[in-house]
């Protein structure tokens, strides 16, 4: 008995010929007997709608068939919407295979969300085929599918090829240093992505040196959330160095990796250069307040930087007080955020925040003691982390 990832190939020959059948069936429809010939432009119009649907349907009908599956009623029932979801259905490789021999077949859809699917690499290459060919589709979310460095490597080769993908989510997919050569080509060779999700993966140090300079040399990609993965040490400071020089990217959330302080003053570093960056998360990264204070010397010039997220790091009220007087002593500060959650902090700190904001009315800050409510409006790769009780 084989697994769902081991059974992809068996009905290519069976899916060609069905392809070819639903080809010839999309091609010139018979006529019936006795009926009429000259009709209104209106029905013609209408008949021409009706037989790509109908075409559509038995192309990824006859697919399934031959692939066994049980076919999506969402996708039947697609119509004009332009979000095409089939989240949480356990389509597996041969599901993909059959959505993937009709997905072009409908010029509507601008989102396929295909999160958790158990895709494996072998139903991200069928769908990798397909996507590379789209000219709608540009957003697509193959979060939690088991990827691995396979699927990497197909889906990659297919964004390269298709320039209309604006947004990508490959989170949770157990993405490794095998992975991160092919991410980088990507990151290198696509200049119309903006949005990257590869958090809740495996990225270690070496994956952080291959992304690290991908990155310094991207021109498009605005929004990156690589958090919840594995970069420390030289991967983190080699990172932060992509960041220095990059010049598109607003908002980037490396938030639970493994920066330490040695990231954390690589990362203050970029942002006495970086003149792009809005939003950075930081938080839970193992800075103590030697790294806040490494931090803080970015934050001294800095003149582009909203919001800043710093909780849940071992600072104490020492790093806390550091990175509040390197805000203190930047008159041409944009800050509008600065979170210290679960950090406690004392007296001192206090007051120094109540000076800060004298001078500063827009900055909110955000302690353990005080959780005062940050009510601007944030960007997409931080605004669909939140819970929904959570403010904005």
């Amino acid at each position: 008995k084989r697994g769902p990832c081991e059974k992809y190939g068996e009905n290519e020959e069976r899916e060609k010929e069905a392809s070819e059948a639903a080809g010839r069936f999309a091609g010139v429809p018979e006529a019936e007997e006795g009926s009429d010939v000259d009709s209104d432009s209106d029905l013609e119009t209408e008949g021409t709608h009706g037989l790509g649907e109908l075409v559509k349907e038995t192309l990824y009908l006859r697919s399934c068939r031959v692939h066994s599956v049980v076919p999506a009623s969402c996708f039947l029932r697609q119509g004009s919407d332009p979000e095409l979801n089939l989240r949480h259905r356990g389509l597996g490789p041969q599901g993909a295979q059959a959505l993937a021999s009709s997905l072009n077949s409908n010029p509507y859809i601008k989102r396929l969300d295909l999160r958790d699917n158990g895709l494996c690499g072998a139903g991200t290459e069928a769908l990798a085929s397909a996507l590379s060919k789209s000219s709608c589709i540009c957003d697509v979310d193959l979060s939690e599918n088991q990827l691995g460095a396979v699927g990497a490597q197909a889906i990659c080769a297919a964004l390269i090829a298709n320039p209309t993908m604006q947004k990508v989510q490959l989170a949770g997919n157990g993405l490794e240093e095998q992975a991160a050569q092919y991410l980088a080509e990507l990151l290198l060779a696509h200049t119309g992505l903006k949005s990257l999700d590869l958090s809740y993966n495996q990225l270690n140090d070496q994956a952080g040196e291959t992304l690290g300079p991908a990155l310094a040399e991207n021109t498009g990609l605005t929004e990156l959330d690589i958090s919840w993965n594995h970069l420390r040490g030289p991967g983190a400071i080699a990172f932060a160095r992509g960041l220095e020089a990059n010049i598109f990217l607003r908002v980037l959330d490396i938030s639970y990796n493994g920066f330490g302080d040695p990231g954390a003053s690589a990362v203050g570093e970029a942002l006495r250069t970086n003149n792009v960056l809005e939003e950075l998360n930081v938080s839970n990264n193992r800075i103590s307040a030697v790294g806040a204070l490494s931090l803080g010397l970015g934050l001294r010039v800095n003149q582009t930087l909203r919001s800043l997220v710093v909780s849940r790091n071992p600072m104490q009220n020492k790093g806390c007080l550091g990175i509040l007087k390197s805000v203190q002593d930047n008159p041409v500060s944009a800050l509008e955020l600065l979170d210290f959650s679960e950090i406690q902090v004392n007296r001192e700190f206090d007051d120094l925040a109540s000076s800060v904001k004298a001078v500063l009315p827009g900055l909110c800050i955000k302690t353990a003691a005080h959780r005062v409510e940050y009510k601007k409006e944030l960007l997409p790769v931080f605004r669909s982390s939140l819970p929904a009780s959570a403010p904005k």
